[in-house]
């Protein structure tokens, strides 16, 4: 076999589990009782619509703050903080004195995300920065002192972000995007639009050799990378 050959299995002999309605739900049994600000920061974001969608799922957020706090992060880099559900859970994971920076354009979604952040207690501990992403992550210090960035925003510009991101986190850092399944269109070769984008962005991380990464199924599809020393 050679290096640029892949060793895949056959569908069939994977261990995988169909992802139902009631498999959902036990998942989010299994994760600890959220508290009153979650609930409502939830219950207000369902109230938006079809937006609604953006928010990550509580199992998720639980497993970003695990991530955090596994590494004991104190510098978190977020693109895309919507409702502020992920920055919350983000912030949870932080060492004491850690700050999560966090990029988006609209006043209207963060307002609600700074009103869960303050009742939660943790407004101290979060940056929040409007206007474009890419501006703000090309105005953070060019030292490699991140331990942590979530990417969850315009999947257009996912390799433009990913590029800015990774000379700037620390070895040993980790770099997490979101959505890198996109419903599952990001499976075709002859995707369109987002997914092409998306699909696009998964062949750039996997070719890159500054990180080792893996890509899972929780969620929409979940991007897990370590920067090598």
């Amino acid at each position: 076999m050679t290096e640029s050959e892949q060793a895949v299995l056959p569908a069939d002999t994977m261990k995988a589990v169909p992802v139902t309605p009631e498999l959902i739900d036990y998942v989010q049994q299994q994760v600890e009782p959220l508290s009153a600000v979650q609930r409502r920061l939830i219950e207000q974001t369902r109230a938006l619509g079809q937006s609604f969608e953006m928010q990550i799922p509580p199992e998720q957020g639980k497993f970003l703050t695990l991530l955090a706090r596994s590494i004991g992060a104190r510098t978190i880099v977020e693109v895309g903080t919507f409702t502020g559900y992920s920055t919350l859970a983000l912030a949870a994971g932080l060492e004491p004195g850690g700050q999560v920076v966090t990029c988006d354009l609209s006043d209207e979604w963060t307002a609600i995300a700074r009103e869960a952040w303050a009742e939660a207690g943790v407004a101290d501990r979060i940056t929040l920065e409007l206007g474009p992403a890419a501006d703000t992550l090309r105005a953070l210090s060019a030292e490699p002192i991140i331990d942590l960035v979530f990417i969850d925003a315009d999947k257009v510009s996912y390799v433009d972000y990913w590029e800015l991101l990774v000379p700037r986190i620390r070895p040993g850092g980790l770099l997490l995007a979101d959505n890198v399944l996109y419903s599952g269109e990001a499976v075709s070769p002859g995707a369109v639009g987002n997914a092409k984008a998306i699909r696009e962005f998964n062949a750039h991380v996997l070719a890159d050799d500054r990180v080792e990464s893996v890509l899972l199924t929780i969620a929409d599809g979940l991007t897990i990378a370590r920067k090598k020393s």
